[in-house]
């Protein structure tokens, strides 16, 4: 009689060592898909602060007939495309790395760098 009971709470906690099993791969499905919601959360903050911040240096580029537009942030990689005086300025490298680039570093310390694009 024992050994049938033995098999039976063997069988019980497969059963339910399975259920568990199961209960994990859906617990960690869903927060992969609440951590791509949240991760789509903190990327259009992350947009919306340096945009923010680019606003902040609009007026000091276009003083000088410049201008510099958010292309895209993606991860910490920031990319702008200069305009106007900007566009093609030998010192424009030296505006986006020690103005832009600096600037918004200081404000948003997960900015890793800066891009120019076309």
């Amino acid at each position: 009689m024992q050994r049938g009971a033995e098999g039976f709470a063997r069988h019980r906690n497969a059963i339910h060592y399975s259920k568990a099993e199961a209960a994990i791969a859906v617990a960690k499905n869903e927060d992969s898909m609440y951590g791509y919601s949240k991760n789509v959360g903190r990327r259009k903050r992350m947009k919306e602060a340096v945009q923010m911040v680019i606003d902040r240096l609009r007026p000091m580029l276009q003083a000088d007939g410049g201008d510099v537009e958010l292309v895209e942030v993606d991860g910490g990689v920031v990319k702008v495309r200069l305009q106007g005086a900007c566009r093609g300025c030998p010192m424009s490298q030296i505006t986006l790395k020690n103005g832009i680039e600096r600037f918004l570093k200081d404000e948003i310390p997960e900015v890793d760098r800066v891009e120019a694009v076309d």
